[in-house]
């Protein structure tokens, strides 16, 4: 590889493990780069969970450390989540991904409609989850939200915080941290499938890992140290899921 491409996957890498780790949709960044690096979409789509998986790791270790990871957080939504990305990653070595992007870029304009008209929600300062199993279509939700993040993975990060935040009543920052759990797991059982079907380049990933995992270092530590960091990671949720409309329903 020329020393160029060494740099864009770096680059796109550390970029998207920032947007990741405090927003989500850092594949958005980390695909359409794969794919302009000469890997073909299906082996683009595979190889990026290579990535997703180092920088999850790291900024659980971030927050954990600093003493911000609560674990007050429902195994009944990470099994939905991670049960239905099981089920997603089979689908994507099987079928095409063109019906699931207008499908998600749909799902994007309600969830700006959202953002903007309730932020207060967004901005809670204490979680207001209730013990016990959530209802039933709640872990319906988040199954589909699994089966959409073992699909393609771009954009689940910002369908976890808004089910977590809207849905199940964590703040913003609680919700980060239990997305990168859900995350994690959610790579951890699809990229086996990949493996599988040969459909990941260990080099590219590789590459793309080591930028993921600085970025993500460096926005965990951003999260736990900023007071005002529910603001910005609202913001900054905005600003990705505008990205998201043009790049699935536009482009």
């Amino acid at each position: 590889m020329d020393w160029y491409v060494y740099l864009l996957a770096i680059f796109a890498g550390a970029l998207s493990g920032v947007i990741n780790t405090l927003a989500g949709s850092g594949s958005l960044v980390t695909l359409p780069m794969l794919v302009f690096l000469g890997l073909p979409a299906d082996v683009a789509n595979g190889t990026n969970r290579v990535g997703v998986l180092l920088q999850n790791v790291v900024g659980i270790s971030v927050f954990r450390r600093s003493g911000s990871l609560q674990p007050t957080f429902s195994p009944w939504l990470i099994g939905a989540s991670v049960t239905g990305a099981l089920l997603g990653a089979w689908i994507a070595t099987i079928l095409d991904k063109s019906a699931m992007e207008i499908a998600i870029g749909i799902v994007m304009v309600v969830m700006l409609i959202v953002l903007i008209s309730n932020p207060k929600r967004w901005l809670r300062e204490q979680s207001e989850v209730t013990a016990g199993r959530p209802g039933w279509w709640v872990l319906v939700l988040f199954f589909g939200i699994g089966i959409y993040g073992g699909f393609i993975q771009a954009g689940v990060g910002v369908l976890l915080l808004s089910a977590l935040v809207m849905v199940s009543g964590y703040t913003l920052n609680h919700a980060n941290m239990i997305k990168l759990v859900i995350v994690l797991l959610m790579a951890m059982i699809s990229l086996p499938l990949f493996v599988l079907n040969n459909q990941i380049d260990w080099g590219m990933g590789g590459l793309m890992a080591v930028g993921q995992g600085i970025g993500a270092w460096l926005a965990a530590n951003y999260a736990t140290r900023v007071p005002n960091a529910n603001v910005w990671v609202r913001r900054l949720l905005i600003v990705i899921v505008l990205i998201s409309i043009a790049r699935f329903l536009l482009i």
